[in-house]
């Protein structure tokens, strides 16, 4: 396995960033926001494109949760592990580096 093939997993100190050929894009006939990847077209929901917009190469994985347990309201640890693995399985398709 080459070292651009290793799955990267995802840590509290991870700062997770869409890959270079990933973009969100508003679809205005679907009023939507849409994750335009090759061959592929996703929809978020509304919290998985809250987490997806916080990944900006800057933030850590725990700055983005702190924000949305503010914004959500919820348990930190709760949060924590659903953030987790959403990120986890849009780093394992390849549509997010950490």
């Amino acid at each position: 396995m080459t070292a651009d093939r290793r799955r990267g997993i995802v840590s509290a100190q991870s700062r997770p960033r869409l890959a270079p050929y990933v973009r969100l894009r508003f679809d205005p006939v679907r009023n939507a926001w849409a994750v335009l990847a090759p061959e592929r077209v996703l929809w978020p929901d509304a919290i998985g494109l809250d987490i997806l917009r916080r990944c900006d190469g800057k933030t850590s994985i725990s700055a983005i949760v702190r924000e949305l347990a503010c914004e959500y309201d919820g348990q930190g640890q709760e949060i924590d592990a659903d953030v987790g693995a959403f990120l986890q399985e849009w780093a394992d398709r390849l549509l997010v580096r950490l």
